[in-house]
């Protein structure tokens, strides 16, 4: 029996809804979700293994215009995964025509030999009718090798996207174990749990001066987890709002992030939240390298 194998890269702007196509792809949590842009920070791989095929998709930063360091190493980061996979999946938003970050997008994908899929995802908020001047206007601005219409969070049409990308995957073995579903080690994604609950909660300029560092990961007697981290801001101001009154929205922070990470170890965790002050940590290279950002990523 043939067994297919390959990488997916799947890119877009911020917000188009990458993170939560690639939870309903691998049929598991793995990657945070908010309605904040730019939520996720670095490149993010989830495998789908079945008896024919084993799919390892590359959830990348939402592409944007760089702002700081930091927004320059998510650009590069993103843009790095067009190159040696076997598919390119370009999500954009039903409910939007395409803008200037999509066309700059587009013109990345010119001279790629990779096909490169249009998924048109959130069509649950849209009527139908309403999709077929979007792909048209899409259809304009470059030659797809597929499109198709998805609802990420429903699962709308995601079957036919498994289905259509398994048929373009070369023949090849599985390259993770069967029972895998990510590369990142438990402690990113941990830290990815924490970083969440801090976007649910907070507004206005807080969730993108936000990092999340795991301080320890301690096995106690009884099978329970301590887990210890500490939240990064960029000014005193933040940090009032993230510990909050009496400390009652990091209580919250943690008691959510809490039975994320639960669910993720099936463990009892213990969970203690620090929060300090490190300014303008998004554009100081020695901080990006500590808090997990690749300092080849700033080289000229």
């Amino acid at each position: 029996m043939t067994h297919r194998s390959g990488f997916i890269s799947i890119v877009g702007r911020p917000n188009v809804g990458k993170s939560t196509m690639l939870n309903q792809l691998v049929g598991q949590k793995i990657a945070i979700m908010s309605d904040k842009p730019q939520t996720t920070r670095n490149n993010i791989r989830g495998v789908r293994t079945t008896d024919d095929s084993q799919m390892i998709f590359i959830d990348t930063p939402g592409m944007h215009k760089p702002k700081h360091r930091l927004g320059d190493f998510m650009l590069k980061s993103a843009i790095r995964t067009l190159k040696d996979v076997d598919a390119v999946l370009f999500v954009v938003n039903a409910t939007e025509k395409p803008g200037k970050g999509d066309q700059m997008i587009i013109e990345r994908f010119q001279g790629l030999k990779t096909p490169v899929f249009l998924v048109v995802n959130k069509i649950d908020l849209v009527h139908p009718d309403q999709l077929l001047p979007l792909i048209d206007s899409y259809n304009s601005l470059y030659e797809f090798d597929e499109i198709i219409p998805v609802s990420a969070q429903e699962g709308n049409n995601c079957t036919t996207l498994l289905t259509t990308l398994e048929s373009i995957l070369p023949e090849g073995p599985a390259f993770y174990p069967k029972d895998q579903v990510t590369d990142h080690p438990e402690r990113f994604i941990m830290q990815e749990f924490i970083r969440e609950q801090v976007l649910h909660v907070t507004r206005e300029e807080v969730p993108h001066s936000v990092a999340v560092v795991l301080d320890a990961v301690e096995k106690r007697k009884g099978g329970a987890v301590y887990v210890a981290a500490t939240i990064i801001v960029e000014r005193a101001s933040q940090k009032g709002i993230i510990i909050g009154k009496q400390g009652s929205m990091l209580k919250h922070i943690g008691q959510e992030a809490r039975g994320e990470i639960e669910r993720l170890l099936g463990s009892r965790i213990f969970l203690e939240l620090w929060v300090k002050v490190k300014s303008d940590w998004r554009n100081r290279p020695h901080h990006l390298v500590e808090y997990g950002f690749d300092e080849k990523d700033y080289q000229d």
